[in-house]
């Protein structure tokens, strides 16, 4: 058999890159159900847990500042590749942990495998796109990570609470996925390597003069998306248990659920506007969906709580599609993965700080005083994230005309 008729087809390689995206976040997402059964079988406390939460992010951070690039010289499916074998190693670890130990170990190694995989898989969506589609490349792979969002809580809800060995079985389950993914990005086409770039070596993140008022707005968008999402996860779960009156995880992961179905559904439906207009409207919606999880605390409603997942969706959709658009058709293509990393090392920082401070403050002053520290600190981010994407609007405007002879309408700034 010769390699052409080992290598997939561009359309199914488009899907299968987005296949990498959702199993990316499947893995990111999968430990998150079965963090109170940590506290309750191993006797651990909500501070020990979010720092598990933190050390993902940690990981996936220095890999992306050393590896960021390693796709851009090595290929788009062989960085996917070691990424998703570092992503089998940490669920495998999960999977047959006795201990908070292993399970340190294991999630080290989910960072590392989604540092390797996801800016690849996401510039890979782009590249393989049919002609004239790229736009649609960051709600693709948005609608691609919702997906693994859903799985990670519905599958996992459903094994911990209706399935043996609940602490293990949803990441068997996890290893079976990866392993699946793999074989497809198996036959994704291969590299060809451009001599003249010189052989690689770890280097810090890079971005191009040229774009770097473009990737601020696009990093401020993402990060948004990854700050709500952490306080959202981390937190969401406990007032979905409060307002409800359930301790059956499959109910409460349905609910959470709600939201990922929401951010695809709000991907798709968004991936013909604008990336600048998704991002100043998601900014808003972020306020909204701050000051509606807030209420529903307060309230204890289930109700204004499903409001919530709606808004929290859509929101959550917009600022990540909408950035991930921004850097993804508008940076260099030889430099498209570096760049693309450098604006996921922004977001996992911002991600991992905040998680570590909200388990501090949730284990010391309890759930409310932590969802209000994380309201008010992503609100500053929405805020400023929304300045910036009105200002690159109003510069791309002034670009095209030269000069600015009348004050233009919000109506009209939007439209560019």
């Amino acid at each position: 058999m010769n390699r052409i008729a080992r290598t997939l087809p561009r359309a199914a390689s488009y899907w299968t890159a987005a296949g990498v995206a959702a199993i990316a976040l499947w893995t990111s997402g999968a430990p998150s159900t079965t963090y109170p059964l940590y506290e309750a079988d191993w006797h651990v406390t909500p501070a020990v847990t979010t720092t598990v939460f933190a050390v993902y992010p940690l990981a996936l951070v220095i890999v992306l500042l050393l590896f960021g690039d390693l796709a851009d010289h090595i290929g788009r499916r062989a960085a996917i590749l070691l990424g998703l074998a570092a992503m089998l190693v940490g669920a495998l670890l999960f999977a047959v942990a006795p201990g908070i130990g292993l399970v340190f170990v294991g999630r080290v190694f989910m960072g590392i495998g989604v540092g390797l995989a996801l800016s690849p898989a996401s510039a890979a969506v782009v590249e393989f796109s049919a002609k004239g589609r790229e736009r649609a490349a960051g709600s693709v792979t948005t609608a691609g990570t919702a997906l693994g969002l859903a799985l990670a809580t519905l599958v996992g809800g459903a094994l911990i609470q209706y399935a043996p060995f609940p602490l293990h079985l949803d990441f068997w389950v996890l290893v079976v996925a990866i392993a699946v993914v793999g074989g497809a990005v198996w036959f994704l086409p291969r590299h060809t390597r451009d001599e003249s770039r010189g052989p690689w070596r770890p280097r810090g993140v890079a971005v191009a003069p040229g774009i770097r008022f473009l990737y601020t707005v696009a990093a401020l968008a993402v990060s948004v998306a990854y700050m709500f999402g952490a306080v959202f996860l981390a937190l969401g779960a406990q007032i979905a248990e409060e307002v409800t009156h359930t301790t059956n995880v499959f109910e409460v992961g349905v609910i959470i659920a709600i939201m990922s179905v929401v951010i695809g559904i709000t991907a798709i439906a968004t991936r013909s506007v604008r990336p600048q207009t998704t991002i100043a409207i998601g900014s808003i919606a972020t306020l909204f969906a701050f000051a509606l999880l807030l209420a529903s605390d307060f309230s204890g409603s289930l109700g204004v709580f499903i409001i919530t997942t709606l808004v929290a969706g859509a929101a959550y959709a917009m600022m990540f599609a909408g950035g991930l658009a921004l850097i993804g058709q508008n940076a260099p293509a030889h430099h498209r993965a570096g760049t693309i990393s450098a604006v996921y090392l922004v977001a996992y920082v911002l991600q991992g700080a905040i998680a570590v401070v909200l388990g501090i403050v949730a284990t010391d002053n309890g759930l409310r005083a932590a969802l209000e520290l994380g309201a008010g600190t992503v609100a500053i981010f929405a805020l400023a994230s929304l300045a910036a994407a009105l200002a690159f609007v109003l510069r791309n405007r002034a670009r095209v005309e030269h000069r600015v002879t009348d004050a233009p309408t919000w109506a009209s700034v939007m439209e560019e």
